[in-house]
């Protein structure tokens, strides 16, 4: 097995690890569903761990009125200096759009978030929420167009996750003290139970076991590993230009009232 690219069986890839019920694996494997109430969450993660890969999942979110509702869906190591990349949707009130909130941590740093609308509802249909992860960058895309760019910056110094393995983790929770405008707008629970799916994960990725690389391997390289050079041709930077020109509401790096002594130095490189 050089590398681990799965027909979707989320009996096969992931563990349901909190929730007490509430998560749920249907259709024969295909479908996983978390869902919260008023006594819980739920949340699960991915068997095996990565370092580096290409993670697609199609996620529909909770719908209706979602305020004060987190679905969060990350790649996460572990312990003090630990390494994530952030996919978190802020739910809203029956109408208002969610917010997709992204943020990059690398040896416990974090605080470099983009959020961003979405261009269609995320709660009529399933769609892709994928991260590409290799040792020059991070790119978060949305059914293929892709809406950030996180670069290895370490020659700015800069730190850049790239050897800590990550697990898949996803939860959903109550977070109405935060999420919907500040904390302002509170979790209707005559709404509950609040359902997320997940369906058709993909994982083209290097498995992390017993501190080996399924990688590393003396196999020929293959076109299934060209994510692990891949950049962004033009096409992909006009589409990740329009999605940052016309759906970003909030970028640290334009932030300077957090930031009275200048910018950290990956927003001068335009990330």
């Amino acid at each position: 097995m050089m590398m681990a690219a799965s027909a979707s069986n989320f009996y096969q890839d992931f563990d349901i690890t909190w929730g007490d019920g509430r998560g749920k694996i249907v259709n024969n494997g295909e479908v996983l569903t978390l869902s919260l109430d008023k006594a819980s969450g739920s949340g699960f993660q991915s068997k095996n761990e990565y370092l580096f890969g290409k993670i697609d999942m199609q996620l529909k979110l909770v719908p209706g009125n979602s305020a004060g509702t987190v679905t969060a869906y990350y790649l996460s190591s572990k312990g003090s200096t630990w390494d994530e990349i952030d996919f978190e949707f802020l739910g809203n009130l029956s109408g208002d759009p969610y917010i997709l909130h992204t943020n990059v941590f690398s040896q416990g740093k974090g605080n470099r978030e983009q959020q961003f609308y979405l261009w269609f509802d995320p709660t009529a249909d399933f769609h892709t929420y994928s991260i590409l992860w290799n040792p020059q960058r991070i790119i978060f895309t949305v059914d293929g167009t892709p809406i950030r760019e996180f670069k290895n910056m370490e020659s700015k110094g800069v730190s850049f996750p790239k050897n800590q393995p990550m697990r898949i983790y996803s939860s959903l929770w109550n977070a109405d003290d935060w999420a919907t405008r500040g904390g302002l707008v509170k979790t209707d629970w005559t709404q509950a139970p609040f359902t997320a799916s997940y369906r058709n994960f993909n994982a083209n990725a290097c498995v992390w076991s017993n501190g080996v690389s399924s990688c590393k391997s003396n196999a020929p390289s293959s076109s299934n590993k060209a994510w692990l050079s891949m950049e962004m041709d033009s096409t992909s930077q006009q589409r990740l230009q329009w999605v940052q020109k016309n759906y970003m509401i909030y970028n640290y790096c334009s932030d300077g009232n957090r930031y009275p002594q200048g910018l950290p130095p990956e927003c001068q490189m335009s990330q």
